[in-house]
């Protein structure tokens, strides 16, 4: 509509100049602009094949932060081009930001521009280059590249994690279940000893990051080192936090990265304060090259750094979590969407009683069967 109203505003001024003030000169000027016009659709035209785009950005940035994009246009052989029209786009942790950019490369073959955008909501964005043209002049016409447009660029937005308190109700709850599993794995550790006159469990020498827990005390005083654990039990005693990032297909995309953020919060607060009181627990959740992947989580920094692996990775519509284990002490499942599908995932699970459910809020879809849990604007968490 734009470019219309240009052309008939220019038809216009050709028009009056032509009839009412000077028609000689007027009709120079209209041989002109149409003289240029010609010439720069076929700059336009057979340049559409010598222009090459490409950008980079970070890979993560800070939420309430800005995103500095740099690209770089290139045009090959020294012929004349007109007018490179660039139309950039950002999905909706980004506010789905479109940016158009023009710029001229008659004189230069290559140009560097920066533009940013607001990272606004925590989770993984998206950016890419959705089309570019190659314009005349005045850009009434403009030609698509025949080129392949750059691959769009992955960039997670790091929320802010919130303090959890150690006296909330489903930390407690969680807390209270590795402490009665590891006392009823020490008991059974205890009578193998007693039967084989030997510990029940492998050991090996500490190393940085073990949970303490699982250290054997009687046997580094023994060997003056510490020693730990390895026992099938150790896998029981942790609990198991499944993120489940579930966007339907025709979900609108802000009130999805907005429960998204939410849900990742609630998580990596919960498991940062566990790991603060020594609890390891074992994080389920979609990685690089949407692998299923089941991490043990020992160290405030390999919390951040799986919190830095589920923000690369672009949440697919309608992928669901899978069932990690069928035993655990307890089984925490964090999900967008508790639909009947997750009531179907507890029912698989060996005690239905350690099944833990972490919605969005309190108003969150719940068909589980099972009571509901949500971070409050307090940071604590309420059934």
């Amino acid at each position: 509509m734009k470019k219309i109203i240009s052309l008939l505003g220019v038809a216009a001024i050709l028009f009056v100049f032509t009839f009412y003030i000077d028609g000689e000169i007027g009709m120079i000027l209209t041989a002109f602009i149409a003289f240029a016009a010609v010439i720069s659709v076929l700059f336009a035209f057979f340049g559409r094949k010598r222009i090459a785009v490409s950008f980079d950005c970070d890979g993560y940035v800070k939420k309430g932060g800005t995103l500095t994009v740099n690209v770089t246009v290139e045009k090959q052989g020294g012929f004349p081009l007109g007018i490179v029209s660039i139309k950039t786009s950002s999905d909706a942790v980004f506010g789905c930001a479109e940016k158009t950019f023009r710029l001229s490369l008659s004189g230069k073959k290559r140009k560097d521009f920066s533009y940013t955008i607001d990272a606004i909501t925590g989770g993984n964005g998206e950016i890419s280059v959705v089309s570019v043209y190659s314009s005349g002049f005045m850009g009434f016409i403009g030609f698509r590249i025949t080129g392949e447009l750059p691959a769009p660029k992955s960039v997670g937005v790091i929320p802010e994690i919130p303090k959890i308190r150690s006296s909330s109700m489903l930390f407690r709850n969680i807390a209270d279940s590795v402490i009665t599993s590891d006392d009823e794995s020490s008991s059974d550790s205890a009578m193998l000893y007693s039967a084989n006159t030997a510990p029940g469990y492998d050991h090996r020498e500490y190393v940085q990051g073990d949970p303490l827990k699982r250290v054997n005390w009687k046997l580094s005083v023994k060997k003056d080192k510490l020693m730990v654990r390895l026992d099938e039990a150790a896998a029981s005693v942790q609990p198991v936090v499944m993120l489940d990032l579930y966007r339907g297909r025709n979900a609108d995309a802000n009130n999805a990265v907005i429960a998204e953020e939410k849900l990742i919060c609630a998580v990596f607060g919960l498991i940062t304060q566990l790991i603060e009181q020594g609890v390891a627990s074992t994080f389920v959740y979609y990685g690089a090259g949407g692998e299923l992947m089941a991490e043990s989580v020992e160290s405030p920094d390999h919390s951040s750094q799986l919190l830095l692996k589920v923000l690369a990775e672009k949440v697919i519509p309608e992928r669901r979590i899978r069932l990690h284990s069928t035993s655990a002490c307890a089984c925490l499942i964090a999900s967008t969407d508790i639909s009947d599908e997750i009531a179907a995932m507890v029912a698989q699970l060996e005690d239905k009683d350690s099944a833990l459910i972490l919605g969005v809020s309190a108003d969150s879809r719940n068909d589980s069967g099972l009571p509901m849990w949500y971070l409050d604007d307090d940071n604590n968490f309420r059934v």
